[in-house]
């Protein structure tokens, strides 16, 4: 390492004094900011179970979103306004984070995405999911939900009102993605209140509620359903089928967008914290591919398969060994495999979180659209543990191979673990605590996954053969997020070089293109961010030699929190100096 490189490392990473007004102006302003953020944001805080706002949705209106986006504005200006150099070293590297963050909201601004505010994969068509990541345990805590119940009618207005305004402008989502959409609103359009998903928690009040409170709350729900829900929820059934979506474009790519090539770009730069551009991130995912797929085939000619690469991924769709026959049988084995993870951590970390995760099955409702599994972080307080959601909907296509992998990114060592530590770590401000950078975070959980070994997964040759189709599916995202959106691949071509190079079942496959489709740039994240990592490893470990501390190495890897790539490699330089 340079002497510069290392004079900038101790700059950003010594801990200093503190530096009189100007830091004091920057605590006020990340206060300020924080505050705001909340109560912009009232799911977000509740989430956190911060009950202040659990009456209350995000405005969505027009006016507010341009209120937003001026706020903004003004606390990138505030930031740009205190003089870097007069804070101490720690609230340097904050003032950085904070600027980054600021600016990258800043610069989406242009783009106009708000105008699209349709998702198949969760929206306003099924706000009733919330409930999942909420807390509801006092009679206050149902009478807030009721509160925000009654509101539904003006957030379904503002929805139409937005994609309106998107219509108008050229800015619509793709149809083949808006296609799944109706089955999810007439999900909504019960005929009886008590079969709504809006009603399903009052169902199971807490035995502490009783009597007289029971009986309101109860009666409340649904009266609001029938009075205020179904006709929100008639409205937008009526609203997407006649007009949303026969506008919704038949292109797929963000390119076909106004300045979507250069919206492309801008999410690539965001979602890796780098400068790579979109084609060098795609041939990086050709050469990763290449790679991946030479591992994999050492796996199959252990195996004495005589068929071909091809025909052994057939195999593995189609074989009934490779399947449970039914959902609790999936489960339980989800449940076996958290259980049997968790007591062998200690081998590779130092330090493991305090508050626990739980295992749960996808809601029905929208398990049929999403993909295999995903993680929810528990709440600030403490309140709630955090979640790993898995996908029981057809069990027959969800294989036994892929759960070991899948356990170790969604729960521990991965997401759990990474995302639990960060809302633990102590002085640093809340911004840090419960935010993040996708490559960081998803890198980590894609290098957690590599971990498995270690933890005595993968014996099986068909669970290590698992674990390089979920390396392999994050390399080919690179390859087919960057044809999509920025080289005019078509979801059919994107689909058949997803199919060629993995084990995934088409199902799978389906849902994970369409994901992409629907969510540009994010799905880069994962596999730049693993390399990163994996180097800054290779590189401590050549520099450490026998020294090398494995748990001593991860320990500081997670001790910054979630931190853009560049700052990471000059976090564990840092580190490494001190281990000479």
């Amino acid at each position: 390492m340079s002497n510069a490189r290392n004079a900038l490392i101790a700059l950003v990473f010594a801990i200093g004094p503190v530096h009189g007004a100007a830091s004091e102006d920057f605590t006020t302003l990340l206060d300020e900011a924080w505050e705001w953020q909340l109560s912009s944001f009232p799911l977000f805080s509740s989430q956190l179970g911060d009950r202040r706002y659990n009456d209350q949705w995000t405005d969505r209106s027009l006016d507010a979103i341009e209120a937003r986006h001026e706020q903004t504005r003004d606390f990138l200006r505030r930031v740009y306004a205190i003089d870097r150099s007069s804070l101490s070293d720690a609230d340097q590297l904050n003032y950085e984070l904070f600027r980054r963050e600021l600016q990258n909201n800043v610069d989406a601004i242009a783009f106009h995405g708000h105008l699209m505010p349709f998702s198949h994969r969760g929206g306003v068509q099924n706000l009733d999911s919330n409930t999942n990541y909420l807390n509801f345990s006092t009679v206050r805590d149902y009478e807030d939900w009721l509160s925000r119940l009654s509101k539904i009618g003006n957030v379904v207005e503002q929805v139409i009102e937005l994609a309106e305004r998107g219509r108008k402008s050229g800015y619509m989502p793709p149809k083949i993605l808006m296609r799944r959409i109706p089955d999810q609103i007439a999900a909504q359009l019960v005929d009886d209140a008590e079969a709504s998903p809006f009603y399903t928690i009052f169902e199971n009040l807490p035995a502490s509620i009783t009597g007289s409170d029971r009986a309101r709350l109860t009666a409340t729900a649904r009266s609001t359903i029938e009075k205020t829900i179904l006709p929100a929820y008639q409205k937008l059934a009526r609203y997407f089928s006649a007009t949303y979506l026969p506008a919704s474009r038949d292109s797929i790519g963000l390119s076909s967008l106004p300045n979507g090539s250069e919206w492309y770009e801008y999410l690539a730069r965001r979602f890796t914290t780098t400068h790579m551009t979109p084609d060098a991130i795609h041939r990086l995912g050709l050469v990763e591919v290449r790679r991946i797929r030479d591992k994999m085939q050492e796996v199959i000619d252990g195996l004495d398969y005589e068929g071909s690469f091809q025909e052994f991924l057939v195999f593995l769709r189609s074989d009934p060994q490779f399947y449970f026959d039914n959902a609790d049988a999936l489960y339980e084995s989800y449940l076996a495999t958290s259980k049997r993870i968790d007591p062998e951590l200690v081998r590779l970390f130092g330090k493991l979180p305090r508050i626990p995760y739980g295992v749960k099955p996808i809601p029905d409702t929208i398990a049929p659209d999403t993909t295999t599994a995903y993680y929810s972080r528990p709440a600030a307080d403490g309140s709630r543990a955090g979640i790993y959601w898995v996908n029981l909907y057809r069990p027959e296509v969800r294989p036994k191979y892929e759960i070991e992998v899948l356990t170790v990114h969604e729960a521990m060592p991965g997401h759990h673990l990474q995302i639990s530590l960060q809302q633990e770590l102590g002085d640093m401000p809340e911004f840090r605590r419960y935010s993040g950078f996708t490559a960081f975070v998803e890198g980590w959980g894609l290098y957690s996954e590599s971990l498995g070994y270690d933890l005595g997964l993968y014996k099986d040759p068909y669970s290590e053969f698992g674990q390089l189709t979920y390396e392999m599916w994050r390399a080919v995202r690179l390859v087919v997020d960057t044809g999509i959106h920025y080289k005019g691949w078509t979801r059919q071509q994107a689909i058949d070089f997803f199919k060629d190079n993995a084990a995934k079942t088409e199902l799978d496959i389906i849902n994970e293109i369409d994901r992409y489709i629907g969510w540009p740039g994010q799905a880069l994240a994962y596999k730049i961010g693993q390399l990163k990592i994996q180097s800054i490893r290779e590189n401590a470990e050549r520099t450490l030699g026998d020294a090398f501390d494995i748990r001593a190495f991860h320990d500081e890897l997670l001790g910054g929190g979630a931190l853009p790539l560049d700052i990471l490699e000059q976090r564990m330089d840092a580190w490494l100096l001190k281990q000479l």
